[in-house]
């Protein structure tokens, strides 16, 4: 079973136009209003595939609770978690070319307590679950290192954990050793400070956030498909799609995909490349079906380090503090709960 953990949801609206014209008035040709936050796609898409997961969802105000109704209309095994503030909702304008808009409201920020009772929540589920997927945003205030204490909590109980985030939390997390990391290339670019414009550039950032402490990264380049770095090789692979819809959701309809093929070697990247590009194909945030993913059109390989991205991901302008390499380990907390101030720890209990 594969646990996910969601601390910033969202309600995802999802508006397709003919056009994005700055300071018009411009008509809808469609809209849909789907659950959202990358752990929650997570799995929905597993939910879509028969694939056992459950999520951990805390929720507030009239948003959250219809959050709450979307996810139980789907069927989604779910551990509900209210808390005070309201979840937040994001807004994506989808073009017909694929060129996607987005604007995601921050979130609201969760209380020390709220953070130790959604702690308790994932506690107490994670005892059925071979993966833990904690994923997404942090919402404001909430410590950086949060997911890097849930890696470590697991460690030791034999539960892998998978990573998929951003800046901080995600460099803070490397450092208690999580068995995935599932960056895109401008979070490649922003935790190593160096741009990543050629598949070589990608597979040499990857193998900086193993150095760090990740096993393994499966790293998305969007259009230009997908790098998988681990103890057994690198590879990389591309998908066809036939037709771009939203890309809302296809990095989690990826992972979800590669942890349904095994999380491991060439043939769970191709189960990622056929989940993914499956989810591009949907409009909102849908999550892809067995019907939908077509594996035949995903190829694979040894990588082509010379080849060009076809969009650019520059280097911050300049290096965050947190950024690799010589990045302290952050949180190196074996506590239950995820509020409570680390103490040392050897990196690999």
């Amino acid at each position: 079973m594969i646990l996910t953990l969601t601390l910033n949801p969202s309600l995802d609206r999802t508006i397709e136009i003919s056009s994005l014209v700055r300071g018009a008035v411009i008509r809808a040709t469609a809209g849909h209003l789907d659950p959202g936050g990358k752990g929650v796609n997570v799995s929905r898409a597993l939910l879509a595939n028969d694939v056992a997961s459950r999520a951990v969802v805390p929720f507030g105000g009239a948003e959250g609770r219809q959050l709450v109704r979307l996810l139980a209309g789907e069927g989604l095994d779910m551990v509900t978690v209210p808390v005070s503030g309201t979840t937040r909702s994001n807004v994506t304008l989808a073009e017909p070319d694929g060129t996607v808009t987005k604007i995601n409201e921050p979130g609201t920020a969760l209380s020390p307590g709220e953070l130790d009772t959604i702690a308790d929540a994932v506690l107490a589920a994670a005892h059925e679950a071979d993966w833990v997927v904690a994923s997404g945003s942090l919402p404001p205030e909430v410590p950086a290192d949060v997911y890097a204490r849930l890696c470590r909590r697991f460690a030791g109980a034999g539960i892998h954990v998978a990573v998929d985030t951003s800046g901080p939390a995600l460099v803070s997390a490397l450092a208690a050793g999580p068995a995935l990391v599932k960056p895109n290339a401008d979070e490649l670019a922003a935790a190593t400070g160096m741009p990543i414009r050629r598949v070589g550039d990608a597979v040499e950032a990857a193998a900086k956030l193993r150095a760090a402490g990740a096993r393994t990264v499966l790293a998305s380049l969007g259009a230009d498909g997908a790098v998988l770095v681990e103890d057994g090789g690198v590879w990389y692979g591309e998908a066809a799609v036939s037709e771009r819809r939203s890309s809302v959701g296809a990095g989690d309809a990826m992972l979800a995909g590669f942890l349904a093929g095994g999380a491991r070697g060439e043939s769970a990247l191709v189960e990622a490349l056929a989940w993914g590009a499956a989810a591009v194909g949907m409009p909102g945030s849908r999550m892809p079906g067995p019907a939908d993913i077509k594996r035949d059109g995903v190829r694979t390989g040894p990588p082509d380090l010379d080849r060009v991205l076809t969009s650019d991901h520059p280097a911050p302008p300049s290096k965050p503090d947190n950024a690799l390499p010589g990045h302290p380990p952050v949180g190196a907390s074996g506590t239950d709960h995820l509020t409570e101030p680390p103490t040392p720890e050897p990196a690999h209990p």
